[in-house]
């Protein structure tokens, strides 16, 4: 018998180019988190901690949103009522923890919810919490849009957010986290100064656009964020808040050599309900008094994004990562 051959010598003439270099985002350059400038928080903090607390509407009777049981024909009223809780209890309930403990939100919010609940949105306004595009729902997916249509978006999010809270976001978090090909360019050049969607970094990156100009990614979690860990991995309420305690404190002591950021990711008809709002207590007032003992910096996307920004250290490194990628 003859032996089979390799793969790569069974490959025919034109094949083995597929052996070189991958396709690249061209977005930013790699960069090992152990090779980077050395920088502090505010008040010498190394660890900067916030809230991404996502408060979404959903069309009934079509589009997306996570199921708390299988799909059904349309209207699926079990999982948009699921959802729903969310606006009318759970994100009360946890407004009223964020109080209790004195913590900041950085706010991802559908401007849908003008149409439908705006007193939610402003009861968050009223506490000085940041607003971060979300688009308009959570029922579609962004980056199925042409470029024209996306651009619209992510302006009439901006407007329509100036228009009802007087606050114009800057940065922005796509639903489902979905990007076409332009999406940074078009964040840019709509006016927003940071980016949510990426997970691929603890410390804030610069993005290339196609204007020459930079983006900040704002590191944004997939792992300490409720809908991966207890929808998809069904996880339990009370392990989910040890995972965030654990990832805490494992970072605080990482941030001692560099500055991080952690991120928690939560929807309030998830963390909103009353068992799974004990346990996120329990983690967060782990966190809060960390913060107190002044070990970290609880804080907002955009506040990292505009600290970052005045870095004179960090001026210089969007070349230098840029010429890897």
């Amino acid at each position: 018998m003859h032996a089979a051959p390799s793969s790569i010598s069974a490959m025919q003439p034109d094949q083995p180019d597929r052996l070189g270099a991958l396709p690249v985002h061209g977005r930013f350059g790699y960069s090992a988190i152990t090779q980077r400038p050395h920088y502090r928080w505010p008040n010498g903090a190394g660890l900067a901690v916030y809230l991404g607390f996502n408060i979404e509407h959903f069309a009934f009777g079509e589009g997306l949103g996570a199921r708390l049981g299988p799909a059904a024909a349309e209207p699926d009223v079990l999982n948009y009522a699921w959802r729903e809780y969310g606006n009318r209890v759970g994100a009360w309930r946890c407004l009223e923890l964020f109080d209790s403990l004195g913590l900041p939100a950085g706010v991802l919010a559908n401007t849908a919810l003008y149409d439908h609940c705006p007193e939610l949105i402003a009861a968050f306004v009223a506490r000085g919490d940041e607003l971060i595009g979300h688009g308009h729902t959570n029922a579609h997916q962004q980056g199925t849009l042409d470029e024209a249509a996306e651009l619209a978006l992510l302006q009439f999010c901006r407007e329509r957010m100036q228009q009802h809270s007087g606050q114009t976001p800057t940065g922005w978090l796509s639903p489902w986290i979905s990007e076409s090909q332009a999406t940074p360019d078009l964040l840019l050049e709509s006016g927003y100064r940071y980016n949510l969607n990426w997970c691929h970094d603890d410390q804030p990156t610069h993005m290339q656009t196609r204007s020459g100009k930079t983006l900040w990614s704002i590191p944004y979690p997939q792992e300490v964020n409720d809908i991966p860990m207890i929808v998809a991995r069904q996880m339990d309420g009370k392990d989910f808040a040890q995972l965030i305690v654990d990832n805490f404190d494992e970072m605080l002591d990482q941030s001692r050599r560099q500055p991080l950021v952690m991120g928690i990711a939560l929807h309030p008809y998830l963390v909103g309900q009353p068992y799974r709002l004990r346990h996120l207590r329990r983690a967060l007032e782990h966190i809060a008094a960390a913060r107190d003992r002044g070990e970290v910096w609880f804080t907002t996307p955009g506040a990292i994004c505009e600290h970052v920004d005045g870095l004179e250290v960090l001026k210089s490194q969007p070349a230098v990562a840029l010429a890897q990628g």
